[in-house]
């Protein structure tokens, strides 16, 4: 019993710090988490309904968990083919474009939402 604790003890720990990992090495993924921890500021200024804050944490998760993916996708692919290949090229091509979709679905689903409440704050304090 006491190795599968700390089996899964060290599963988490081992998922934390490839988090932390791509936090501190990917540019995007700082972008991604700032992006973030704005839509969370105005879901709690615009007091937004819990369906709402479903389809917005679940929108923030997936891009993260997308970056996370393109990530490892490009470790992985430098690691066997540190030369230039067009396959090579054209997986992290493939990983990027995945994020891009996430992103641009996010930002769709984040226009949804917060439109209505911009344009209710708009017309009341200007």
């Amino acid at each position: 019993m006491r190795t599968y604790f700390k089996k899964r003890y060290n599963s988490f720990r081992f998922a934390l710090r490839g988090i932390s990992s791509a936090v501190r090495s990917e540019p995007h993924m700082r972008l991604h988490v700032l992006a973030a921890v704005a839509v969370a500021a105005l879901g709690f200024a615009f007091d937004v309904t819990k369906t709402e804050w479903c389809l917005l944490v679940g929108s923030m998760g997936l891009v993260v968990t997308a970056e996370i993916m393109n990530t490892a996708i490009e470790t992985v692919v430098n690691l066997v083919s540190p030369k230039y290949n067009p396959l090579a090229g054209k997986a992290k091509d493939l990983a990027a474009g995945a994020v891009l979709i996430t992103a641009i679905t996010a930002a769709i689903i984040g226009t949804v939402i917060f439109l209505p409440y911009l344009l209710a704050f708009a017309q009341v304090y200007f």
